[in-house]
């Protein structure tokens, strides 16, 4: 009998033999959502004696902020704080925000002065953003699996 049970699970471990094929299919989320981000810079702040220069570095600035605040919608933002207390007085507090990511894909919907700031409006279409990374990474699931 034991030669027999024996005999069998040879048998079934024979038949699943690592010799396969899978045909892959790439799938696509249902919706993508689309981010907006608005960042501002002062004018009168910027390091120049030229009001033309002032602005350039304005619209720079106020870029460059915008893709900030996309990048704190897609990756989120690190906090670090330290509070210090001492005869039950708060004698410091100290809070560190930073973000870091990578953002592909966003256009600049307006870029404009309004009063003593400029004003740049971005757009991130995850549409877009998914056509950027299946040209990288194709995500994929397993549309067939053949068995040899």
């Amino acid at each position: 009998m034991r030669i027999l049970v024996l005999a069998m699970v040879l048998l079934l471990g024979a038949c699943s033999s690592n010799d396969k094929y899978v045909q892959w299919e790439t799938e696509a989320p249902k919706t993508f959502p689309k981010l907006t981000a608005i960042g501002y810079a002062p004018l009168a702040t910027q390091p120049s004696d030229q009001q033309s220069h002032r602005v350039l570095m304005a619209m720079q600035a106020s870029k460059i902020e915008a893709y900030r605040e996309l990048a704190e919608q897609v990756y989120g933002q690190q906090l670090s704080a330290s509070s210090q207390v001492g005869d039950w007085l708060l004698k410091s507090d100290d809070v560190k925000a930073s973000v870091s990511g990578l953002i592909r894909g966003a256009r600049v919907v307006k870029s404009y002065p309004a009063g003593d700031h400029y004003v740049t409006e971005l757009e991130l279409d995850f549409g877009l953003v998914w056509d950027l990374y299946q040209q990288e990474n194709r995500s994929q699931r397993v549309k067939s699996v053949t068995y040899f």
